[in-house]
């Protein structure tokens, strides 16, 4: 599955004016239900505002990302709108934001939904390919920039951005750990002389989605230049993806949580941390790794509702384990 198989030409409009930050959701409301994404174009825009109300999606930059998951859905989509002269849509940077993608997802999206939905939200961080996205003078253009994108035949150097392809072997469905447009960059590999990451990170956002895969997108991209070896624990809509083990965890520097949504804490107790909301870790990568490897973080001290709730799991598991024994001991 593509990007382009969930955006459609009929869920992008160029050229758009809305006035305020509601107008602008409307306006991509109705183009995702353009688009034939929507049972219930009402119920899904409450979700989206509720989503808002948790913390802006207008990323900074030029760029927004509305999104939600809702029953309102009928199946994983995207909008997409281009604003030239910009609205307030409440950015984290104060400027007014451009460039948006709307995402829908329903209830229980599938798993190849949500990668090529986060997929997507990780390539917009590209300035490059913001300006280009902005600057199309068609829908048709819009669309062909996506798909060289995703393609890995994007390139700003190249007149049109768009490089010829050469021939190449098939690519497995976008999913597959060796494909995502980022994975190749995400986990900076550990060498013999430093078998463990120097820093570790958890990204979550309320619902999974995009801010989840933007932040771990942006952290390991800005490690990759720094020159620190990081592994980042996404908290998405499918579940938690690339969990930090125990000796990992013994063996960091500092951990990073960057996290609108609950995640396990007790894991981390006595070790330095640094506990910021998503948006931090798409918008200020640079300043919380300066930090992490600066030494000066605070020690975390797991509060005594997480070890309980840590102890707790550890022994509801432990109790299923000795009861399945049990019950092969007995011939069951």
């Amino acid at each position: 599955m593509q990007i382009t198989d969930l955006l459609k030409p009929q869920s992008v409009l160029l050229n758009a004016d809305p006035v305020t930050k509601a107008d602008a959701i409307y306006t991509l409301g109705e183009l995702m239900e353009k688009g034939g994404n929507l049972i219930d174009k009402g119920e899904y825009l409450a979700a989206v505002f509720a989503r808002e109300e948790s913390g802006s999606t207008g990323l900074g930059d030029g760029i927004a990302t509305p999104h939600a998951k809702s029953a309102g859905v009928k199946e994983a989509g995207l909008a997409a709108m281009v604003v030239p002269h910009g609205v307030d849509f409440e950015a984290l940077d104060g400027q007014p934001s451009r460039l948006f993608f709307m995402i829908a997802a329903p209830e229980g999206a599938a798993d190849t939904h949500v990668e090529v939905l986060s997929q997507l939200a990780m390539m917009v961080i590209d300035p490059d390919f913001k300006e280009a996205l902005i600057a199309a003078p068609t829908v048709e253009r819009f669309l062909e920039l996506v798909t060289a994108k995703e393609q890995g035949n994007f390139d700003p150097s190249v007149e049109g951005f768009i490089k010829t392809a050469e021939p190449q072997a098939e690519k497995p469905e976008v999913g597959d750990a060796s494909t995502a447009a980022g994975t190749a960059a995400a986990v900076e590999k550990v060498t013999v002389d430093n078998p463990h990451y120097d820093v570790l990170a958890v990204t979550g956002c309320p619902t999974g989605i995009a801010h989840t895969y933007m932040a771990a997108e942006s952290l390991e991209r800005k490690a990759k230049e720094m020159g620190i070896s990081l592994k980042v624990e996404k908290n998405g809509a499918s579940g938690v993806k690339d969990a930090l083990t125990a000796e990992e965890i013994a063996h960091a520097k500092c951990i990073i949580v960057a996290s609108d949504r609950q995640v396990e804490m007790a894991r981390f107790n006595g070790k330095p941390m640094i506990q910021t909301k998503v948006a931090n870790g798409i918008n200020k990568a640079e300043e919380l790794l300066t930090e992490a490897i600066s030494g000066t973080a605070a020690v975390y001290q797991a509060s005594a509702a997480d070890r309980e709730a840590a102890e707790t799991a550890a022994s509801a598991s432990d109790s299923v384990g000795r009861q399945i024994y049990k019950h092969l001991m007995n011939g069951v």
